[in-house]
C-alpha cells in the first residue's frame, strides 16, 4: 500500500500521458484491513526501460519501440496480416510480442513449463500467446520463431539468451506442439457452447462448462476468459469455483495428505527453531524439546514405539535441497537407563523444525531428557561425496553440452545421486563419456571444497549459481570448487574433490519435455558397480569361450550364425509345409457341391500358416480352406475362400465360430481371416466341426 502524489489532470482528456509516477510503498495491508509498516519502505517510479524507449523514440506506445516492434514485424510476416489494419489483429500481435519476450527470458533463467509455481506461469504465457496466434491465422507452431527475434534484440545486453537459443527454441516448440491438440479441441467445444448460449440469448457461460473444459480437456481457464471477453460474454465464476471445491473435497476423501501436526505448530509459534550443528560435527548432546507419536504430543515413549523427536540442537541433516535426511542413533548420555532410538529419517518442516523419525529400540525416552545424537558417519560421508559430485556434474554438463544447461532437480542419497537438468535432446553415449571423463579429472585434481557464508547479494555478485525454484535467506552458503563451480547450497559436502574417489554414470533418460536425468554413483558404490560389471564381463567371456576384449566380436558372430540357422530352419519348414499341400486332394471333401479342406498342419507362426493356406487354395482352385496349428500353448487358425465363392461364404464368419471352440476369437475379410485360441487339446474337434459349419452356410445359401 503506498501513498501517491496527486496531480490536477483534466479527467477524460488524453492530452497528458503519465510517464513517471512516484509510489511510496509503506504498509502491508492484511486480510482484515489492518496496515503494518514495512520493514523496508521503498519507492516505485514506474519508469521502466520500455517507457523510456517510447519517450526517446516518440512512439505512441511501448510496442512501437525497437525493443518490441521487430517481434511484431516477424509476426506480420508469419501471419500475412499488416499491423495497424485491424484492432483485434493488433492486440493479438502485441500479446504475442510481449509473451515471446517473457518466455525467452524465463526459459533462459531455467524455468520450464509445468503445472506449478513459476513453470505454471510460463505455461500460461505460452498458451495465451498461442491462442492469440490462432486469431490471426497462425495455426502451426510459430512462437519459437517470434521468440527468436528476442535473441537478436537483446544480443548485446543479454548474450546468454543467444547462447541458450537452441534450448529455448526447442522448449517453446515442444510446448506449442503439445498444446495444439488441446487448444483445437477446447476451442471447438467452447465455440459450440457459446453458439448455443447466444442462440438462447444468454450472456453468462455456466461454471460447470468452464470446469469441464478445464478438468476433462486441460483447457486453461484464463484462455476461456479471453475468448468469452472477446464475445462480450462473462463467466459464472462462482459456479466454476463451486465445481472446483467439490472436486477438491472428493480428492481429499480418497487421498490422505501429510500435514503439520498441531504440536509442531505450537512449538514453531513459540519462536523455537531447531539449531543445526551438522556442518561441524556428527555427534552432540542436546535435550528433548518435543516428542510426538501418532500425531499427538507425548511425555515419554517406550521400546517398540515409533516416535518423532525434536531436540534443541542436532547434527542430523533434515531432508531438503534434494539431499535426503540423515539416519543414526539417539542414546542416553549415561549408561542407564540404556536408552537407544534408531533414527530412520530426518525431515525439516516448513517452519524450520528438524524432526527425527525413528523407533525406540530399548529403554524409555522422556521429554526434557538430555540425549546424545549421533549421525551414521559412514552414510553421511557417502552422501557428502554424492552432493559434491552433483556440483561437479553440473559443471561438466555445462562444459560438454553448453551453458543452457541448468539444474532442474536432484536427489542426493548415500547410495546414489540423481541429477535433472534442462536439455533439449538425448545425451549421446559419446557425450556421457566426455562428462564422466571431465568429472573424474576434476576429482583427481583434489581441489579444496571452499564453503563460505555471505550475504545473498554478495554471493550473487561473486557469480554463484542459484536454483531458480529455491528460496534463499539473507545469508547463504556458497560452495566453491576451484575455478569450475560456484553454487549456493545448504547441503553437506566433502572436504576435497578427491574424497569422491570415483564418479560413474549409470544412465541417462528423459523425465519431462526439455528435462533430462542422469543417475550416477561415487566412492565405494562406484567401485562396487565397476567390479560387478567387470565380473559380469569375465563370466560372459567364459561362457562364449573367448577373452574379455573379444566378447563383442564373438557374440556378433554367434548371433549371425543363429540368424542363419533360423533362416535355414524356416526354409525347411516351408518345404515340409509345401509337401503337405501336395497331398491336399486326399483331404478334400465335397460339401453340397463345394470343395472343403479342413486339417491340422505344423507351422509355428501366423504368417507361415497364411502362406500354407494360400498354397492349399491354389491346389483346390475353388472351395474353402480351414487350417489349424499348435504353437506352444497357443492355437493358430486361418480360413480362406476362393474369390468365386465369397458371396456364399465369409471367411471371417467361419473362423469366428471355429475359434470359439478352442477358447479364442478372431475375424477378417470374406476371402481370408485369422484367429487364435488357448485350448490346443480341442483343435481336432474344432477342425472337424468346421466342415459342418460350412455345410450349414451352404445349406442356408
Amino acid at each position: 500500500i503506498g501513498e501517491k502524489p496527486h496531480f490536477e489532470l483534466d479527467n477524460g482528456c488524453d492530452r497528458y500521458l503519465e510517464i513517471w509516477n512516484l509510489v511510496f510503498m509503506q504498509y502491508n495491508r492484511d486480510a482484515s484491513g489492518g496496515m503494518t509498516p514495512l520493514p523496508r519502505p521503498s519507492i516505485d517510479t514506474g519508469m521502466g526501460l520500455e517507457r523510456i524507449a517510447s519517450i526517446i523514440q516518440a512512439t505512441a506506445t511501448n510496442y512501437e519501440t525497437d525493443l518490441i516492434f521487430p517481434i511484431i514485424e516477424k509476426t506480420q510476416t508469419l501471419a500475412s496480416v499488416a499491423y495497424g489494419s485491424d484492432a483485434a489483429a493488433d492486440t493479438a500481435m502485441k500479446v504475442i510480442a510481449d509473451h515471446s519476450r517473457s518466455a525467452a527470458f524465463l526459459i533462459g533463467d531455467g524455468v520450464l513449463p509445468s503445472n506449478e509455481g513459476r513453470g505454471y506461469v510460463l505455461r500460461r504465457i505460452l498458451r495465451r500467446a498461442i491462442r492469440y496466434g490462432r486469431q490471426i491465422g497462425l495455426n502451426r507452431p510459430f512462437l519459437h520463431e517470434t521468440a527468436g527475434i528476442v535473441f537478436d534484440i537483446m544480443r548485446d545486453a543479454y548474450p546468454e539468451l543467444t547462447d541458450a537459443s537452441a534450448f529455448i527454441t526447442k522448449v517453446i516448440q515442444n510446448e506449442e506442439i503439445r498444446f495444439s491438440e488441446t487448444l483445437d479441441n477446447g476451442l471447438k467445444l467452447l465455440g459450440d457452447n457459446l453458439a448455443e448460449l447466444k442462440a438462447k440469448g444468454l450472456t453468462v457461460v455456466p461454471g460447470d462448462v468452464v470446469f469441464k473444459l478445464y478438468d476433462t480437456f486441460g483447457f486453461p481457464v484464463d484462455i476461456v476468459q479471453d475468448v468469452v471477453r472477446d464475445e462480450k460474454l462473462t463467466i459464472d465464476k462462482a459456479g466454476f469455483e463451486k465445481a472446483m471445491s467439490e472436486q477438491r473435497a472428493q480428492s481429499r476423501s480418497v487421498t490422505s495428505f501429510s500435514s503439520i501436526h498441531e504440536a509442531y505448530k505450537n512449538l514453531s509459534a513459540s519462536g523455537f527453531k531447531s539449531q543445526f550443528e551438522g556442518y561441524r560435527q556428527t555427534s552432540l548432546q542436546s535435550s528433548i524439546r518435543l516428542l510426538v507419536k501418532d500425531g499427538r504430543e507425548i511425555a515419554s515413549a517406550r521400546a517398540g514405539d515409533h516416535v518423532e523427536v525434536v531436540t534443541d540442537a542436532t547434527p542430523f541433516y533434515g531432508a531438503s535441497g534434494g539431499q535426503v535426511g540423515d539416519t543414526g542413533r539417539i542414546r542416553s548420555v549415561s549408561e542407564t537407563p540404556n536408552l537407544e532410538i534408531a533414527v530412520e529419517d530426518t525431515v525439516k518442516d516448513p517452519t524450520g523444525l528438524i524432526i527425527h523419525k525413528g523407533r525406540v529400540i530399548r529403554g524409555q525416552l522422556n521429554k526434557g531428557e538430555e540425549v546424545l545424537l549421533s549421525v551414521d558417519a559412514s552414510k553421511r560421508a557417502d552422501t557428502a561425496r554424492n552432493h559434491t559430485a552433483t556440483h561437479i556434474l553440473h559443471s561438466a554438463l555445462r562444459s560438454i553440452l553448453g551453458d543452457h544447461v541448468k539444474q532442474a532437480g536432484s536427489l542426493v542419497a548415500p547410495e546414489r545421486l540423481r541429477f535433472d537438468f534442462s536439455h533439449f535432446s538425448q545425451v549421446t553415449p559419446e557425450q556421457l563419456d566426455a562428462v564422466e571423463v571431465f568429472a573424474n579429472a576434476r576429482i583427481r585434481e583434489n581441489a579444496a571444497v571452499d564453503i563460505r557464508e555471505m550475504n545473498l547479494d554478495e554471493a550473487m555478485a561473486s557469480g554463484a549459481t542459484a536454483l531458480f525454484e529455491e528460496k534463499y535467506g539473507e545469508t547463504v552458503r556458497v560452495i566453491t570448487l576451484d575455478t569450475f563451480s560456484r553454487e549456493l547450497c545448504g547441503g553437506t559436502h566433502a572436504r576435497r574433490t578427491g574424497d569422491i574417489g570415483l564418479f560413474k554414470i549409470l544412465g541417462e533418460s528423459s523425465v519431462a519435455s526439455g528435462v533430462r536425468r542422469i543417475e550416477a554413483l561415487t566412492g565405494r558404490a562406484a567401485v562396487e558397480y565397476v567390479q560387478l560389471t567387470d565380473r559380469t564381463l569375465r563370466n560372459l567371456s567364459r561362457l562364449v569361450k573367448t577373452n574379455p576384449d573379444s566378447v563383442i566380436e564373438r557374440i556378433e558372430k554367434m548371433l549371425g550364425h543363429e540368424k542363419a540357422l533360423e533362416k535355414e530352419l524356416s526354409q525347411i519348414k516351408s518345404q515340409l509345409a509345401s509337401k503337405s499341400a501336395d497331398t491336399a486332394k486326399d483331404d478334400i471333401r465335397s460339401v453340397n457341391g463345394v470343395a472343403v479342406l479342413s486339417r491340422q498342419v505344423t507351422v509355428d507362426d501366423p504368417g507361415a500358416l497364411r502362406d500354407l493356406a494360400d498354397q492349399f487354395k491354389d491346389k483346390i482352385k475353388s472351395g474353402v480352406v480351414v487350417l489349424g496349428s499348435v504353437a506352444g500353448d497357443r492355437v493358430l487358425l486361418v480360413s480362406v475362400v476362393t474369390k468365386d465363392l465369397t458371396k456364399r461364404f465369409h471367411a471371417g464368419n467361419i473362423i469366428k465360430q471355429v475359434a470359439a471352440m478352442v477358447g479364442g476369437g478372431g475375424g477378417g475379410r470374406p476371402d481370408m481371416a485369422q484367429a487364435g485360441g488357448t485350448q490346443p487339446e480341442k483343435l481336432d474337434l474344432a477342425l472337424e466341426q468346421a466342415t459342418q459349419i460350412i455345410a450349414e452356410m451352404s445349406g442356408a445359401g
